[in-house]
């Protein structure tokens, strides 16, 4: 079983930084976009430097993985430094084919994506593309509160400004924070998912056939919470259940057939850990 997951995880790698040598040669670097991390640092030293964009990303990692070693071990820096070789690999093998696309637009939404894709893939498989990633992973585990995708966007910021001194276009260096953007939104979509859910409160004088209709037709769970009314000191029975937000509305008609008098809050939960959801040791990147 350990060799098949092993094997699994190489061929995310693999796979993952195919992704991202495509997004990068095909869609930005040809379009003159730097959108951040090192791969856009490395087409900005293309541009002044006679090396290869995948190249440059290569030695550009060089001290990265020298400060990955010494935070995460021997185990991660291989597979991260397997990551970077197949990025830098396959940066190279794809731009000398054409563009997929020369409009400023489409390449910057779909460039970002498809890099996203790939730097996502590599992440779940227990490495990194190098780079900004290790500092992020290392960033994440000293202030897990803070998103991946979100740290991307600041140091994106920090390379788009700098693409700024090269390119020296305002529409080149907007495009490529459309890019950026794109990349950490569908980032944060690849590791956590689309799991936005309802978390529901429901005080009811009849919260048993509240809560028995509940696991009947939803098949979720429910939790009970003791409360007291601060006018009527009445203790009251709050339910508590978390819900896809597709599926909301069907408690919400439960609720109203049998209580139209209850007390309901409705409120958004951006991240659900636990059975149903996603696992909190395995997927916190």
């Amino acid at each position: 079983m350990r060799t098949v997951n092993r094997i699994k995880k190489i061929l995310f790698i693999m796979i993952g930084a195919a992704f991202y040598g495509a997004g990068i040669s095909l869609f930005i670097d040809p379009n003159d976009f730097a959108p951040g991390g090192i791969s856009g640092l490395s087409i900005i030293l293309n541009r002044v430097i006679p090396l290869d964009t995948g190249t440059l990303f290569l030695l550009i990692n060089i001290p990265i993985m020298i400060f990955g070693a010494w935070k995460f071990g021997k185990r991660f820096i291989l597979r991260t430094l397997f990551a970077i070789v197949l990025v830098s690999f396959f940066t190279n093998l794809f731009i000398r084919f054409k563009p997929l696309t020369t409009d400023p637009m489409l390449a910057a939404v779909f460039g970002g994506g498809v890099v996203a894709i790939g730097i996502g893939m590599v992440l779940r498989s227990g490495a990194t593309t190098g780079g900004t990633d290790v500092i992020i992973k290392y960033l994440r585990i000293k202030k897990p509160y803070l998103r991946t995708g979100t740290l991307f966007l600041i140091f994106d910021a920090v390379i788009i400004g700098t693409g700024w001194l090269v390119f020296q276009n305002l529409d080149v260096i907007l495009y490529s924070a459309v890019s950026a953007m794109v990349t950490s939104q569908v980032l944060d979509l690849v590791l956590y998912g689309k799991d936005e859910a309802n978390l529901i409160y429901i005080i009811s004088d009849v919260s048993e056939k509240i809560t028995n209709r509940i696991l009947e037709e939803m098949q979720i769970g429910v939790t009970h919470l003791q409360g007291s009314g601060g006018y009527r000191r009445k203790d009251k029975q709050i339910i508590l259940c978390v819900v896809k937000k597709q599926s909301a509305y069907r408690i919400e008609e439960i609720v109203k057939q049998e209580d139209e008098k209850a007390f309901m809050i409705v409120t958004s939960a951006s991240e659900i850990y636990g059975e149903g959801y996603k696992s909190y040791f395995g997927e916190k990147l």
